[in-house]
């Protein structure tokens, strides 16, 4: 606090001297008495210097909010001629001190009756004072009026990004938990597994609340489960491949996102085939983003479906997350029939990681 009160200070002296001087350029060449004339405008802009914070604690004692212009304006319009007496008075003892004044010319009415005429060029240095402190204060006002917007609208995003996020949460724990209940009766010690992977799943589902990113290890740690119950409900008939690049285990993607997907594949795409299916997930850095895909053989999409006829929790808010959480052009999301039977859902997405390390090669 006093080292910023000190830099103040110097800088006050040294704004206001300056402008002394620039104002006797034009004098100390029409008069032989350099002294007197540098010491007279030091004594007038120094006093302006001194009155300053009196004014701006003026100021700041209105009872009017900074954004009501109109009655701070006319309430310190009408100070001004007060501010002017109290200069011609600061000014006389300045001039006095510095030795080119007398201090008798303070008693009396001399003082007031100078200030009186030079009333008009006064009040134009105090308005200009008035005006750069309120346009300060309103340049103020307005950054923080962009800071605490800007704080809002993140705040609201990361509200209805966790919004989206818990919705996933009830929607996938009420699909596994109907995966259980179909084997209780018929296989109870495969529907004892089938609750120890949801407990798994459950436990990383809890660790990773509130995280929009974890990295893609964690990710497929939480997939590995999900996809331990499915092995155990369709056994042979499902097959899962994984192609997951080294380099992009240790990238950040969007917590609980390729589970949907995966889920998505198999209800909608293997579930309906007789003799099961394939899925496979590929995860590679492509062009400084990362890529992900998930490939099933199933029945592929239905005619005419798009993602606005889609109904379906899963992918709906796996897509609505990703335009949130990367807007504009930076990520990617799509899905399509595959030429050769089943559907790929394709997305890419920032490349990036906890730590600086830059492992993606261009392709």
């Amino acid at each position: 606090m006093m080292k910023t009160t000190l830099r103040w200070s110097i800088f006050s002296v040294v704004f206001w001297t300056a402008i002394a001087v620039i104002f006797a350029l034009p004098q100390l060449g029409q008069n032989s008495n350099l002294h007197k004339v540098l010491m007279s405008a030091l004594a007038q802009w120094w006093s302006w210097g001194i009155l300053v914070p009196g004014i701006l604690a003026v100021d700041y004692a209105l009872p009017f909010p900074v954004q009501r212009i109109l009655p701070r304006s006319l309430t310190l319009l009408a100070l001004g001629p007060l501010v002017t007496i109290v200069y011609g008075y600061v000014e006389a003892a300045l001039k006095a001190l510095l030795g080119v004044g007398t201090w008798s010319r303070l008693s009396g009415t001399r003082v007031i009756s100078e200030a009186l005429r030079e009333m008009f060029w006064s009040m134009l240095v105090y308005c200009l004072i008035v005006g750069v402190w309120e346009t300060y204060l309103y340049h103020q006002r307005f950054v923080s009026a962009e800071l605490q917007t800007e704080r809002l609208q993140k705040n609201f995003s990361e509200a209805r990004l966790n919004a989206l996020r818990m919705q996933l949460d009830p929607h996938f724990l009420f699909n596994a938990l109907n995966t259980v209940s179909s084997q209780v009766e018929r296989e109870p010690k495969l529907a004892r597994r089938m609750i120890e992977h949801l407990g798994d799943l459950l436990r990383l589902s809890l660790n990773s609340q509130g995280a929009q990113e974890i990295s893609l290890t964690e990710e497929l740690a939480f997939l590995d489960h999900y996809l331990a119950i499915q092995r155990i409900r369709f056994g042979d008939a499902l097959k899962i491949e994984m192609r997951i690049a080294p380099d992009v285990r240790d990238a950040l993607v969007p917590s609980l996102f390729i589970q949907p997907l995966v889920e998505n594949a198999i209800r909608h795409g293997i579930s309906r085939r007789a003799r099961g299916g394939s899925i496979v997930l590929i995860a590679q850095c492509a062009e400084e983003k990362l890529l992900i895909q998930v490939l099933d053989d199933g029945v592929g999409l239905a005619p005419g479906w798009s993602f606005d006829t889609h109904k379906g929790v899963g992918l709906s808010v796996t897509r609505e997350r990703f335009a949130g959480m990367y807007p504009g052009n930076t990520s990617h999301f799509d899905v399509r029939r595959r030429s050769e039977g089943g559907t790929e859902v394709s997305i890419s997405l920032p490349m990036h990681k906890r730590k600086e390390t830059d492992d993606c090669l261009t392709t």
